[in-house]
């Protein structure tokens, strides 16, 4: 039986398929190994993938830089702290998921015809918002001091969550860029006046993109809220939070499904060492990385590894041209 092409898979695709499908498989036989401090680490970068990959799903082929992920991150946190003496954790994570999506939408469909550099302050009050109502909403109700989340879960769950989550962010931007939505969004990221006069509507295919992206940043902070204790404004609505997220997908590189995991890795590991060897200029350094990776890499690794792969693929077919005489 021959699927239809829109579905048909290339032989390239089953490969890329088959690869993500062993790496996450590898990626789950962490927990076995019985190590207290790498199991954190895993967890960290689980969570950050979740992140950056979800937020790269909207910024990479728009360019709409939003630095709102604190803001459903923290909602995600809030909703399982404040829910838990009613509704099953499970429960509370659709919830999240949910709620996510519902505010992310009316969000989008307020701001999203605006763009530039007012976009990205707007992105940024948006999750002070958030925290300033939260906070007063914990001083009217006398509970000013936070929600505590007490719930049973080892981290070994909690690393299979996340990475669960991790490899469903990529099937969805997989499957987005297969789609005509992928195709349109592409269109409107190389320039959106085009995309217009073209018949797209460039509105509501951010719109869309947003809620995706916004609705796993809820997801992340219902599934570490457990793993945190105890939830307040001023940690669940970081934007040092929204900060680290940006800057993993732009050192990994946003135009690549895998690109943000590239960053990931090596920055988590490298945070590591800072904030526990500099724990008082943590938010000096966050500046500094961002400064350069925009400066030196506005790519990212993966536009790096694509530059040097293709300048040694045309090394090579010269090569070829000057041993055949010009007929390669």
């Amino acid at each position: 039986m021959n699927l239809p092409a829109a579905i048909a898979l290339s032989h390239r695709e089953q490969i890329k398929l088959l690869a993500g499908v062993l790496i996450f498989g590898a990626a789950a036989l962490l927990p076995f190994f019985n190590t207290t401090y790498w199991l954190s680490i895993g967890i960290s970068i689980a969570m950050f993938t979740v992140l950056a990959t979800s937020w790269a799903l909207f910024s990479g082929p728009t360019n709409y830089i939003a630095l709102s992920t604190a803001a459903f991150f923290g909602i995600g946190m809030y909703i399982v702290g404040g829910g838990l003496p009613y509704l099953p954790f499970p429960a509370l994570v659709l919830v999240a998921a949910l709620a996510g999506a519902l505010f992310s939408a009316v969000v989008g469909l307020a701001t999203l015809r605006i763009s530039g550099v007012y976009f990205v302050i707007f992105t940024l009050g948006l999750a002070e918002l958030v925290r300033q109502v939260v906070a007063w909403a914990q001083h009217v109700m006398g509970t000013s001091s936070g929600l505590y989340v007490l719930i049973g879960i080892s981290d070994q769950a909690m690393y299979w969550l996340l990475l669960g989550l991790a490899a469903l962010v990529f099937l969805v931007g997989w499957a987005i860029g297969r789609s005509r939505l992928g195709f349109a969004l592409r269109i409107i990221g190389n320039d959106e006046v085009v995309a217009v006069h073209s018949g797209i509507n460039t509105a509501r295919a951010k719109v869309v993109l947003f809620v995706i992206s916004s609705t796993f940043a809820a997801m992340t902070g219902a599934l570490v809220a457990p793993r945190w204790s105890y939830v307040e404004p001023s940690i669940a609505f970081s934007p040092f939070l929204s900060f680290e997220v940006v800057i993993m997908a732009l050192l990994g590189g946003v135009h690549r499904l895998w690109g943000p995991l590239v960053g990931v890795i090596p920055f988590t590991l490298l945070w590591e060492f800072i904030s526990a060897k500099f724990p008082s200029q943590t938010t000096l350094l966050l500046g500094a990385c961002f400064l350069l990776i925009v400066y030196f890499i506005p790519r990212g690794v993966v536009g790096l590894i694509e530059d040097f792969t293709r300048e040694r693929g045309g090394a090579i077919r010269d090569l070829l041209k000057r041993w055949t005489g010009g007929h390669a």
